[in-house]
């Protein structure tokens, strides 16, 4: 009781332009009838019970082990953090922590930079830090040590929200915004954590997912396949984010060649709505965009510009690479109430302008017209679905009334309170038990027990090559293991991946090794490891 209440409380410690118009150049409508099933997504339609904010993490696995390496310490903090590195003017109302894979939402659009701000600074030393390109999903690790002593740096990154510089060849599509970090000519020691996300499902039987990087002469060059194994650059693909160790900065983008038809992208769709010119008239927008933060940021920064609102929350959409169109449809519009402007109850979206939809953000545009100025409520529901593919229903229940109506929340990440942490507040493990692990699991151990089991029981089991040519392999993979967890703190799983393993500390080296087996074969029987 008393282990697992200290803990908690080490788990505690560790949490601190003008109107936009129908593309109906690539568009066919129909203005008859269209039966459509509607086989709504129970997952994502209960999704939103699901994102109850989190008071705490608990580490609840507690051995001899465990205490050895000190976790159930509490946290120690050393140094100063430089004050200037958070940018003034944020909003701090939105730091809310929140379940593993999942995102808190955000009550109104205000809150979300413009076009032009998509760039963040932050000034780090020798005790590193992170920095983070708000509601966007990207963001870089700066790791202890990676910064010579006495030194300091002026870290960027920005994220590029114009014409992509990177010209797909063949079938090739990008996959993720193109994401500059720098200065260039900065020299680092340790490998520092880029995180960029993606909107591809992930599978390695149909897709090739390339890194690639823009030269000084603007051309991109590949940097490694995902898969590859490679002893300069590591890659780890998760459902949402590619997780990159670099020795040098530049400008970074995903690209990826579906291998079969059955490749797909994850889409993020949309309804928005406001008042016309005309009084009678209401407008709605469906979007279809990347499933990436940062090409949604770049709707609802688009949107509020022009005074629309979100009307449901945001779905995801399973779009396959097999050549067939996007249909979007309005249905359910109330009879005798609302009428739908002819010609438009159905707009259909060529293959090619979705599959490779990074130019800008794609939407179609519907016109509804009250039969009298005495309605105030509109109800319909839009189908969005492919042809021969996934589809989903979004359900519009609203007030046209800015007075009357109910706001909508939508997802946004939460890190736009802290775009940049340095010293040892930025990790969510501290530098004193961070020693003692990379000193434990360093030393080559004639039983396998060390940063090899140390990085499989973390999920990284490919391209190990790469951690044996740095001077502390478990420094490089916790790093990873920062950047992967740096929304959820999920202490519990590197808890579990230590207590597996079932080394223990030098503190208690007098223990002879039959003993740590036996009492490592009890632990796990008594558990169910």
């Amino acid at each position: 009781t008393e282990l697992m209440t200290q803990a908690k409380y080490f788990g505690n410690s560790l949490l601190l332009n003008s109107a936009m118009q129908p593309d109906l150049t690539v568009s066919r409508t129909y203005s008859g009838p269209i039966c459509l099933q509607d086989p709504l997504d129970k997952e994502l339609m209960t999704e939103s019970s699901l994102f109850n904010p989190l008071s705490d993490i608990k580490v609840k696995v507690q051995s001899s082990f465990m205490v050895s390496l000190g976790v159930s310490e509490r946290a120690e903090y050393h140094g100063k953090n430089h004050s200037r590195t958070f940018p003034h003017g944020n909003n701090h109302s939105f730091s809310t922590m929140h379940p593993r894979n999942k995102t808190p939402y955000i009550q109104n659009l205000s809150s979300l930079p413009t076009r032009t701000e998509l760039r963040t600074t932050g000034v780090f030393g020798h005790l590193g830090g992170r920095l983070v390109m708000p509601n966007t999903g990207v963001s870089l690790l700066i790791p202890h040590g990676a910064i010579p002593e006495e030194n300091s740096w002026e870290i960027y990154m920005s994220i590029n929200q114009g014409e992509p510089s990177l010209q797909s060849d063949g079938s090739e599509v990008l996959l993720s915004p193109e994401v500059t970090c720098g200065p260039p000519d900065m020299i680092v020691t340790t490998p520092f954590a880029l995180t960029i996300p993606h909107c591809a499902d992930v599978s390695s039987e149909h897709w090739n997912i390339h890194l690639k990087k823009r030269t000084q002469q603007g051309k991109w060059e590949e940097v490694m396949s995902v898969e590859d194994e490679s002893t300069s650059c590591y890659c780890l693909l998760d459902p949402f984010a590619c997780h990159v160790l670099l020795d040098s900065f530049g400008t970074y983008a995903l690209t990826g060649e579906p291998i079969t038809d059955c490749a797909v992208k994850q889409l993020k769709v949309a309804v928005f709505g406001c008042m016309s010119c005309n009084s009678l008239d209401y407008n709605l927008r469906v979007y279809c965009v990347d499933n990436t933060p940062c090409a949604f940021q770049e709707v609802v920064s688009d949107e509020r510009h022009q005074g629309g609102q979100l009307l449901e929350e945001p779905k995801l959409l399973h779009f396959k690479g097999n050549t067939f169109s996007l249909q979007i449809s309005v249905l359910d519009i109330p009879p005798f109430l609302w009428r739908i402007k002819p010609f438009t109850a159905c707009q259909e979206v060529p293959f090619s302008r979705v599959w490779c939809s990074n130019r800008q953000p794609l939407h179609c545009a519907f016109s509804l017209e009250r039969y009298t100025p005495t309605t105030t409520q509109l109800s319909c529901k839009i189908c969005i679905r492919q042809l021969k593919g996934h589809e989903q229903i979004l359900q519009v229940q609203t007030s046209i009334l800015e007075s009357e109506r109910e706001t909508i929340t939508f997802f946004a990440q939460e890190d736009s309170s802290f775009p940049a942490q340095t010293g040892p507040k930025a990790f969510k493990i501290p530098y004193s038990i961070r020693q003692r692990i990379c000193a434990t699991f360093d030393t080559p151990n004639a039983k396998g027990k060390d940063w090899q089991m140390l990085a499989q029981k973390n999920s990284i089991n490919r391209n190990l090559s790469y951690f044996a040519t740095q001077s502390s392999p478990s420094a490089v993979i916790l790093n990873l293991w920062e950047a992967r967890h740096q929304h959820d703190g999920d202490l519990d799983s590197l808890a579990c991946a230590l207590e597996e393993i079932g080394r223990t500390h030098t503190k208690l080296s007098n223990i002879s090794e039959s003993q740590l087996d036996e009492a490592d074969f009890n632990y796990s029987r008594q558990n169910g490891l």
